[in-house]
């Protein structure tokens, strides 16, 4: 299957993509106090399945494939990045955590040398790096990354430092995912990848079930159902935004995360953006726009 490479096609994608995955932080986050994370990870790969199973059925895709251990490796890599957002998105502020794992699109723009063989030119690394800038300039001005937080909730220091760490490496792991499932898109089909991916996480989280259940009140049932449907749909969305374009030039894009947060910050709990978060959001934008700029010329010339 030839790789496709649709610069703007994978950007409208990717800004999809994360707007559903910041609905579905958002419960996570309000889950979080009463639900272990490995059993919120259960349910987002266990609903996010009949989503996954639609689309490829629309598609007439089976599960037939030669290369069960990239599918098996890409869904390990791809719970070890869950494991560390969702542990992280119970202890953190939701601005923090996203400032910490959005560190992604760095990664991945590293990784894609040796994996993929790509040379992002001096405009792409620039934009990157803009963009991280940008996340910086909004998390500062909210006040994280200083001693005590913002949480007000007596959690302990270690523990904080924990959840620190695993929103960091959250970045790396889902790097390392970004660049398996571009190479997956090479010969299977993403709906191929993406159901594969739901299967596979959800017979490992279900192993975990026995150690950690809590039974969900039927208020919070609902809520485990709409973070698994939005889930499975977001990943369908990235997954066919990576096997379109080249990963460093869609990195830039995964920041608009932010934007999605202030957006439903505004919109649910009233929350207006200040000053810095502006700035940075200005940041973000300007290097994705500045990217697909770059990219669109090349393919013009």
């Amino acid at each position: 299957m030839p790789l496709r490479h649709d610069v703007r096609r994978g950007a409208l994608l990717m800004l999809g993509a994360t707007a559903l995955f910041t609905l579905m932080n958002a419960l996570i986050k309000g889950l979080g106090d009463h639900i272990p994370f490995p059993e919120i990870m259960f349910f987002r790969n266990l609903l996010a399945l009949p989503v996954v199973a639609v689309i490829a059925w629309r598609r007439h895709v089976t599960l037939r494939t030669r290369r069960f251990g990239g599918h098996l490796t890409r869904a390990i890599t791809g719970l070890c990045s869950m494991a560390c957002s969702f542990f992280a998105l119970t202890i953190l502020p939701l601005a923090e955590q996203t400032a910490l794992t959005y560190s992604t699109p760095l990664f991945v723009t590293i990784l894609s040398i040796p994996f993929l063989g790509e040379r992002p030119g001096v405009h792409r690394w620039g934009a990157v790096v803009a963009g991280f800038l940008g996340i910086l300039v909004i998390a500062l001005g909210q006040g994280a990354f200083l001693d005590g937080g913002s949480t007000g909730s007596g959690i302990p220091s270690w523990l904080r430092w924990a959840a620190f760490i695993a929103a960091a490496s959250n970045g790396f792991f889902s790097g390392l995912t970004t660049m398996l499932v571009r190479q997956l898109s090479g010969t299977e089909a993403s709906s191929t990848i993406v159901m594969w991916q739901s299967l596979l996480m959800t017979a490992i989280t279900f192993l975990a079930l026995p150690f950690v259940w809590v039974t969900p009140s039927m208020g919070e049932l609902p809520l485990l159902i709409g973070l698994g449907l939005l889930g499975g749909l977001a990943q369908v969305l990235s997954t066919e935004a990576y096997a379109s374009a080249q990963v460093s030039a869609l990195g830039p894009y995964s920041y608009s995360a932010l934007l999605w947060a202030i957006l439903l910050g505004w919109l649910v709990w009233g929350t207006v953006p200040s000053v810095t978060m502006l700035a940075g959001g200005a940041l973000i934008v300007g290097a994705g726009l500045y990217i697909l700029h770059r990219e669109m010329r090349r393919r013009s010339a």
